[in-house]
């Protein structure tokens, strides 16, 4: 019995994170339009950092409960479903454009900060360290990058001015309705990654999984769930120059602060369950997206479905592995 609670509350959770999420989105573009933000601003950070908030709060809870490993999986995980399964599930809807801009500057950051991510990561072969952690000051460093990505984003926006020229859009609620559902959206994140959080914990206890499993698969595609509706509907509205930015956006946000706040609060981590494979998958899925994208700037629906596979396999074997 216990354990069918704790799944039911799981799953409680993840609604109240995912509706959550909505809110919170909903309400930061509509705040964005009544005070007249670029659009182009808008759609690079409020959508794709929105769409990463129920990491954030999952990660916060997580490192406040004592989970590192959570954490670290929770980042890790979600950064290689945004790439391998909610892209490759995208271009078997329909093709994926990519921006020449995208491919030229925006994944050769992602590219950097994950492999940043990593270096700071690795401290023993690297530094000689007893163990491999994230301090605090890796913590910063990670923000700093952030910093940088925004800079790039704002003065990026300042450039596309031909957004100014269209008409004003109508902001889809007033202001205070606005704030309200991005109150509401915030409540909702940090009640349903409490839940989330306490529930995945007591389930990998009670049947002997590791928190990184449970961090790598059930909390890493639960909090993806955002970024799989936001580019299934982007998709099939064939605007897919929202699928790529949108996942990009995403994995920089919960590399740098997804993980950074949490570290630079409650300071050093040292997980201790991670392997190899989770680490070079990671920069694996990111090289793989440049790669494909670098010649002809588009991602085709065998692209997506060689990054399903590739998603399927590393998935099959963190299973396997769990359970052999």
């Amino acid at each position: 019995m216990e354990i069918i609670l704790q799944v039911a509350l799981l799953i409680i959770g993840f609604i109240i994170l995912i509706k959550g999420a909505d809110w919170l989105v909903d309400g930061a573009s509509s705040i964005a339009t009544n005070f007249k933000v670029s659009k182009t601003l808008i759609g690079l950070t409020i959508v794709a950092f929105g769409t990463s908030a129920p990491e954030l709060a999952v990660s916060i809870s997580s490192l406040a409960s004592g989970s590192t490993d959570m954490l670290l999986g929770n980042v890790i995980g979600s950064n290689i479903i945004n790439v391998l399964l909610l892209i490759g599930v995208g271009a078997l809807i329909c093709p994926i454009k990519v921006n020449k801009d995208t491919v030229r500057k925006e994944l050769p950051i992602l590219l950097l900060i994950s492999t940043a991510l990593i270096v700071l990561f690795l401290d023993i072969p690297l530094v000689g360290d007893a163990v491999d952690a994230i301090s605090r000051s890796d913590a910063i460093i990670c923000l700093l990058f952030f910093c940088i990505f925004l800079y790039y984003l704002i003065v990026m926006a300042k450039r596309n001015r031909e957004m100014t020229s269209q008409k004003a859009e109508k902001p889809k609620y007033k202001l205070g309705k606005s704030l309200l559902f991005a109150i509401l959206g915030l409540a909702g994140l940090v009640a349903g990654s409490q839940l989330v959080v306490n529930s995945a914990t007591e389930i990998a206890h009670v049947i002997g999984v590791s928190d990184r499993i449970i961090a790598l698969t059930i909390i890493a595609l639960g909090t993806s769930l955002p970024e799989l509706v936001t580019t299934i509907v982007a998709a099939r509205r064939k605007e897919t120059d929202l699928v790529v930015g949108n996942i990009i956006g995403s994995n920089i946000f919960n590399i740098c602060v997804v993980m950074g706040i949490p570290v630079a609060i409650f300071g050093t981590i040292t997980p201790e369950s991670f392997q190899m494979i989770d680490l070079f998958m990671l920069i694996f899925s990111a090289v793989l997206l440049f790669i494909l994208t670098r010649h002809d700037h588009q991602i085709s629906r065998l692209d997506g479905a060689l990054m399903l596979l590739i998603f399927a396999l590393y998935y099959g074997y963190i299973v396997y592995g769990a359970f052999a």
